[in-house]
């Protein structure tokens, strides 16, 4: 007997195997009409015409349009705090983001208010955060730590994710960003900061198992390319997997480096020349592209349509953050990619659920719809993929499943 049948499903959308796609494959899709999927233990056994055995539970979509759960593989969800007088900084022109991270506020602000909080209170506080991220569909989050920047709170932010990934519907993969920026107390001495985290920070969070992935913001504000590559040649050293932000401010050189190991992906690129878009091609590096932080910093777009026809693989990300992206929601970031980007609705679509997958090392398990694969599944209040790009509605959701489970339903 099956656990669960979601019937009456119009159409599905998906992307196919286990492997980043690029170039014209980008846009590769299998449609589904007219179908039933069913499901047990969590994973998807069969998807195809109606369902003669029977199930625990049935769930009817009445002819909307399903696709694979959405996957933010770019975030840093646990802070303290909140920084919304930087909006008002920014969109009055008294600062731009530059100026906001060198004049100590930014990112160090977040970083003074993480610390004050306790393991506790910053558990609470996220649970919110994933709440609300599981109504819009997402399934899987990368979460990043960074506002620690000292041994003792980069392990609090850690913690956090593992006890909430224990124990929160959405899973959560975790990256150790203690590359973040220099703290105030290290201003004066940069490479005793690199040294801590190379020799204190990775060893230990290596040892306790509670981070996948190591990355590093490689810019002038944040790391320059040796202390990046110091920082890098560690994590590898400690078999963290390799992510880099790179060309968010400036053409910063991250991306050669991201090439240089091997890197998994690069984030941001906003400012990526030709030729740091080609080395990421030929390493087969994920570019993971955030459009909210333009949108919200009145920046520049990276080049998206370029990277795609140069044939580099595109994830695409929210970047949710206390400053400047303060979204959480995947469908707006998908518009964004629609409307700025000009990719194709199965470019985003596979952008956000296969690519993105890949982008966190989960190609294997989730993406798409598939059998043998993890049952994250989402039904929308609509009849097709160019609808839920084109709608402006708040939130397409109708029924979030998580692992066959249904987490969240719009009764509406």
């Amino acid at each position: 007997m099956l656990d669960i049948i979601i019937k009456n499903i119009g159409s599905v959308a998906t992307a196919e195997g286990n492997k980043a796609l690029s170039g014209k494959k980008q846009g590769n899709i299998k449609t589904y009409n007219n179908v039933s999927i069913g499901i047990k233990n969590g994973i998807i056994e069969y998807i195809g015409d109606s369902i003669k055995e029977k199930a625990k539970k049935t769930f009817n979509a009445k002819g909307l349009f399903v696709t694979s759960g959405l996957i933010d593989c770019h975030t840093h969800f646990v802070y303290g705090g909140s920084r919304e007088d930087e909006m008002y900084d920014i969109v009055s022109g008294n600062m731009n983001y530059s100026d906001i991270i060198k004049s100590g506020y930014g990112i160090l602000s977040t970083v003074r208010d993480t610390r004050k909080e306790t393991e506790n209170s910053l558990y609470k506080k996220s649970i919110h955060i994933l709440d609300k991220m599981i109504q819009y569909g997402t399934t899987t989050v990368e979460g990043k730590s960074g506002y620690g920047l000292t041994l003792k709170d980069e392990i609090k932010i850690l913690n956090v994710m593992k006890k909430l990934n224990d124990n929160h519907k959405i899973d959560i993969v975790s990256t150790f960003m203690g590359g973040h920026v220099i703290p105030d107390e290290y201003k004066d001495n940069r490479s005793a900061y690199v040294d801590l985290i190379c020799k204190e920070m990775i060893p230990k969070i290596s040892e306790l198992g509670i981070a996948e992935f190591c990355d590093v913001f490689c810019e002038y504000c944040g790391f320059d390319m040796e202390e990046t590559h110091k920082v890098l040649n560690a994590a590898q050293e400690y078999n963290l997997g390799i992510k880099v932000h790179s060309d968010q401010l400036e053409t910063s050189g991250g991306s050669y480096l991201a090439a240089r190991f091997k890197a998994i992906s690069a984030e941001h690129l906003i400012m990526s020349d030709d030729r740091s878009i080609d080395v990421i091609k030929n390493q087969g590096v994920i570019a993971v592209l955030l459009p909210n932080p333009s949108f919200y910093l009145s920046m520049p777009y990276a080049r998206a349509r370029y990277m795609v026809e140069k044939g580099v693989p595109i994830a695409l990300a929210t970047d949710y953050n206390p400053g400047s992206s303060p979204s959480l929601n995947m469908q707006f970031i998908m518009k964004l990619a629609y409307i700025i980007y000009k990719l194709k609705p199965e470019e985003i679509l596979n952008a956000v659920t296969l690519n993105a997958a890949c982008a966190i090392n989960r190609g294997n398990e989730i993406g798409t719809i598939e059998v043998g694969k993890n049952a994250d599944i989402i039904v929308w209040n609509c009849k097709n993929l160019n609808f839920l790009l084109y709608s402006m509605d708040n939130n397409l959701c109708n029924m979030v499943f998580k692992s066959g489970e249904l987490v969240y339903h719009n009764n509406s």
